[in-house]
């Protein structure tokens, strides 16, 4: 999550004044160009071709719907000349592809076979969505980050807990993350209070130079997610975030990248309510190896949530906790029974040890470190071959790892009987660029 503000409001206000006019959405050949009308209502088929340029956003009240099979590309550019699709608070974007038929956002130059290399990022923005679901912000909304403080339709965030949003189904972002000034780049997918009802499926970001997921606060749902090769963090939630997950793939390339997941809490004020306790279960996280930086996943600033039934590999730090009061800390969700990682597999994680693998960041003692790691056993963790060949692309393992299974809290959930995003199927091929 990018803190520097004052600096964005500055580099946003310039670049609003400078697309303000008193047109309104323009289509020019293939170009979509938006002037303060946003979308409007509209089909997107994919016997058309489209290339957005600069902002454009899905107003309040109006619904982006795209057909299976549409590939949506973005001008090329940074700062001023930055491209990305907004859905504001009260649009909807009804993005619903097939695993024959994936809708696919890229940038302007990719042709789908390879003009653009697989790990190239940072070509366009992102996907913004914003919703009316609560965050932890004093107010109940905010501005969301990458967009002019002076722009309306960037504020998210509401009462609404079942707020919809609309449905992204065999979706694949490409190639995102462009600089937007100063170092501040857009996440592939940036969901801002963006409630329940919304439906999130099926949905790849590949080479992003930023986040892959950034989750700011909301109740929204996801299964099925695929996200590879960014800059930073594979996924990153704060600001209450309090939804579900299950059957995540995230991998990061060899020493590219911080965290696998970046768990963080409230900031103003950190104990700010909602906190930030989603349930993530069958998850495969496969990390940027022995030399890389972050970590699997790092909880702070009050964050809590469950993890659990998961595959967790290749990495140089495991489950890293934040000690400042153990009052008012990740460490103290932990003890209050609002943060679990359990039931999951381990390997070649840190040095495979528990007290390697479950530590302590910031101000702690040497008990609380102790009773910390040895919570590794006693939440039922282990250290095993999960006999998949991640190195070659192969994230199924052989045989599926079965037993020794957390319970799933709700009907939301799918019950299976194996740990990590992958059992009998291969659910990412044919779909994802990942698989190419």
């Amino acid at each position: 999550m990018k803190r520097n503000f004052i600096l964005i409001l500055i580099v946003f206000t310039i670049l609003a004044g400078c697309r303000k006019s008193d047109y309104e959405l323009e289509i020019s050949g293939n170009n979509i160009v938006d002037d303060g009308a946003g979308t409007g209502t509209v089909t997107w088929t994919k016997d058309k071709e489209y290339v957005i340029e600069g902002f454009v956003f899905v107003n309040d009240g109006q619904t982006l719907t795209i057909e299976p099979g549409t590939v949506v590309r973005f001008a090329v550019g940074e700062g001023e000349n930055a491209s990305a699709l907004i859905v504001s608070r009260g649009g909807k974007i009804k993005a619903e592809g097939t695993a024959e038929e994936p809708i696919i956002f890229t940038a302007e130059s990719d042709d789908l076979i390879l003009s653009v290399k697989k790990e190239k990022r940072g070509l366009w923005g992102g996907l913004i969505i914003l919703g009316n679901a609560p965050i932890n912000v004093k107010g109940g909304e905010t501005t969301i980050e990458g967009i002019p403080f002076s722009e309306p339709r960037g504020v998210f965030g509401g009462p609404d807990e079942n707020d919809d949003s609309g449905v992204l189904k065999y979706v694949s972002i490409r190639h995102g993350g462009t600089n937007i000034g100063d170092g501040n780049e857009i996440n592939g997918l940036t969901l801002g209070g963006v409630g329940s009802k919304t439906i999130i499926d099926y949905v790849e970001i590949i080479s992003n130079e930023d986040d892959g997921v950034e989750i700011f606060g909301g109740t929204v749902n996801m299964k099925h997610m695929v996200v590879s090769g960014c800059g930073d963090d594979a996924f990153d939630y704060d600001l209450g975030w309090t939804g579900k997950g299950q059957f995540w793939l995230a991998v990061q390339n060899e020493n590219l990248g911080d965290q696998i997941i970046e768990a963080g809490g409230g900031t103003d004020p950190v104990i700010g309510t909602p906190n930030s306790l989603p349930n993530l279960y069958n998850l495969t996280l496969v990390g940027n190896g022995n030399n890389g930086d972050g970590g699997c996943v790092e909880f702070f600033n009050y964050a809590g949530g469950n993890i659990a039934n998961s595959v967790i590999v290749n990495d140089n730090h495991g489950i890293l906790l934040e000690v400042t009061d153990a009052q008012h800390d990740s460490y103290a969700q932990w003890l209050q029974g609002k943060l679990a990682v359990k039931n999951n597999i381990f390997y070649d994680v840190a040095a495979s040890t528990q007290a390697t693998v479950f530590t302590l960041t910031g101000f702690y003692t040497v008990e609380q470190q102790t009773l910390w790691a040895n919570s590794f056993v006693t939440s039922k963790n282990e250290f095993t071959n999960p006999n998949m060949d991640w190195e070659n692309g192969d994230y199924l393992p052989n045989p599926k790892l079965q037993g020794n299974m957390a319970e799933y809290p709700d009907s939301w959930f799918q019950t299976v009987n194996f740990k990590g995003a992958f059992g009998e199927s291969n659910w990412i091929e044919g779909w994802t660029l990942l698989t190419e």
